[in-house]
């Protein structure tokens, strides 16, 4: 969508330092590495950087135009271009993304949820292609910076789909406003943020303001395995139920999990048809319900639905299956971690075909005060009793073997290591030929190095 520097200025409430205001500006970038030709550069001061900085360079590679919220250099040097001056650049690039989702008149899906979001907005937009054109935020952007910038992307897409991220209580209720969904989805409420926020129920409040933004009468998808929104019930917004363990709307049945794939039955009304996604593990079933519920509410077939999952081509930043030598089997999900991803990731590695199932698990980080409580909860599931070895790595860590010796399992089963590279040059020498290992941790506890030292060597 084409917004004049006239149109940017009202909007922003901005200063034309120099410039056109008949300029038509149709996308925007805040990364003057990736900048392309045309774009409307926007400067955002960053906790390591000040983006504003960097005008001069966007400028030099193309960019039509600057918004900054401060401006350093002299004027002299700025002959030719366009610089619009604003009080807050995150918030001009809000109050753009704002204006321009109120001039459409088209569905947009929101997702949200602890674990999950990516691959649900993945499917549901994979689904919702079968019959229109979409609009799909890229990887996870999905804060108040990504969002708005998707939204700004717009083209003359038939839908949106969006994924909003938070980290406390209003950062939802903001992106909603912003984007008005007009089907919000939910995929669980989990334990990420636990400890900014305090509880589980406080994280549930806060993917709530998901509402915020969408008018009454406007469904809201959600996923009942997750216990605090097994019984959810809002005024004015009817509830679409996806479930694998008990009766709902969408409801998955004779679930298997193979090399590669994982195939299940849909049950719907009075209606059944199996799928087969290309992804492994249980938990992508829980999202490809999400996605089929959102589906059916914009009228796409059943038989569209199913192509549209069976032909998936998303790319992963977690699950990775790698092969190294001697058939050993590496299950790459380094990328972070929560119980809840966790508990899902070693059903996964459980039900994978292997000689042994090894676990390789670090620190869960951002728990605060609820850490060591939800590491030793981690030691006590049921999957971990299940596991021929586990090994573990760092400071909370510690709690996982805790927890683990208390759920009876064999100590000469559990290795414990204040390390990394201890642990990488014990992990060499213990695996074999067959093996199965997950590796997961969050992502500031960085295993990616374990990994890079295993396919190294294999």
């Amino acid at each position: 969508m084409k917004l004049s520097v006239e149109e940017i200025l009202d909007i922003c409430n901005g200063t034309l330092l120099c410039g056109n205001t008949e300029l038509l500006i149709e996308s925007y970038s805040k990364d003057t590495r990736t900048i392309k030709s045309g774009d409307c550069y926007v400067g955002i001061k960053g906790e390591s950087f000040d983006g504003n900085k960097f005008w001069k360079s966007a400028l030099e590679k193309g960019a039509c135009a600057c918004i900054l919220d401060s401006f350093e250099g002299a004027l002299e040097d700025t002959a030719n271009y366009t610089i619009i001056l604003v009080k807050d650049t995150v918030k001009a690039l809000q109050d753009l993304a704002t204006y321009v989702r109120e001039t459409l008149d088209i569905p947009v899906v929101a997702v949200t949820g602890s674990v999950g979001k990516t691959s649900t907005k993945d499917m549901v937009a994979a689904v919702l292609s079968q019959k229109y054109k979409v609009l799909k935020s890229p990887g996870n952007l999905n804060g108040q910076i990504g969002l708005p910038l998707n939204i700004l992307s717009y083209h003359d897409e038939d839908v949106m789909v969006l994924e909003m991220g938070m980290n406390d209580f209003n950062q939802i209720k903001n992106l909603s406003l912003i984007a008005k969904p007009t089907i919000g989805v939910i995929t669980n409420i989990g334990t990420a943020h636990i400890g900014i926020l305090g509880s589980r129920e406080n994280i549930l409040k806060a993917k709530l303001e998901i509402l915020e933004g969408m008018n009454e009468d406007s469904s809201l998808v959600v996923n009942i395995d997750s216990d605090l929104l097994e019984n959810l019930s809002i005024k004015n917004h009817p509830i679409v139920c996806c479930s694998i363990l008990k009766k709902a709307d969408y409801q998955a049945i004779n679930i298997e999990v193979e090399t590669g794939k994982t195939q299940f039955e849909v049950l719907y009304g009075n209606e059944k048809i199996k799928i087969v996604l290309p992804l492994m593990g249980e938990v992508f079933v829980s999202n490809a319900l999400l996605a089929i519920a959102v589906g059916s509410l914009l009228n796409v077939s059943m038989e569209d639905i199913k192509l549209g999952l069976e032909s998936l081509n998303i790319e992963q930043n977690h699950m990775k299956f790698l092969s190294l030598k001697n058939h050993i089997t590496l299950i790459d999900d380094t990328y972070n971690s929560n119980f809840e991803a966790l508990q899902s990731a070693l059903k996964t590695l459980l039900k994978y075909p292997g000689k042994r199932h090894i676990a390789v698990l670090g620190d869960i980080l951002e728990l605060e005060k609820f850490s060591e409580e939800i590491h030793r909860k981690i030691g006590s599931l049921k999957e971990v009793l299940k596991l021929d070895t586990l090994f573990l790595q760092g400071k909370d860590a510690k709690y996982i073997q805790e927890g683990a010796l208390k759920n009876k399992v064999d100590p000469q089963k559990i290795f414990y290591f204040e390390s990394q590279e201890n642990l990488k040059r014990k992990l060499e020498k213990f695996l074999k030929e067959g093996d199965v290992v997950l590796l997961k941790a969050s992502n500031g506890m960085h295993f990616n190095f374990i990994v890079d030292y295993l396919k190294n060597i294999g």
